[in-house]
C-alpha cells in the first residue's frame, strides 16, 4: 500500500486496515512457523505496510 493511498483514509478506516493487517500478520507467521506458508517475503511486506501505516497516522501529533 502506498502513502498516498494511506493519506486518502480516514482515521477510522486506518485503525480497521491495521487491525486487518495485524491479524493477517498473526496467521502468515503461524503458517510459517508450521511450514505450510510459501512466500515467506510476505511477512516482510506486511510487517512494512503496518509501520507505514502506523507512521502516517501519527503523523498529526508529531508536528
Amino acid at each position: 500500500m502506498k502513502a498516498g493511498e494511506i493519506r486518502k483514509l480516514t482515521p477510522e478506516e486506518m485503525e480497521q486496515k491495521v487491525a486487518s493487517l495485524q491479524q493477517e500478520l498473526f496467521n502468515l507467521r503461524f503458517q510459517h512457523k508450521i511450514g505450510q506458508l510459501e512466500n515467506p517475503k510476505k511477512l516482510m511486506f506486511l510487517k512494512r505496510d503496518i509501520a507505514r501505516l502506523m507512521t502516517i497516522k501519527n503523523e498529526p501529533r508529531m508536528s
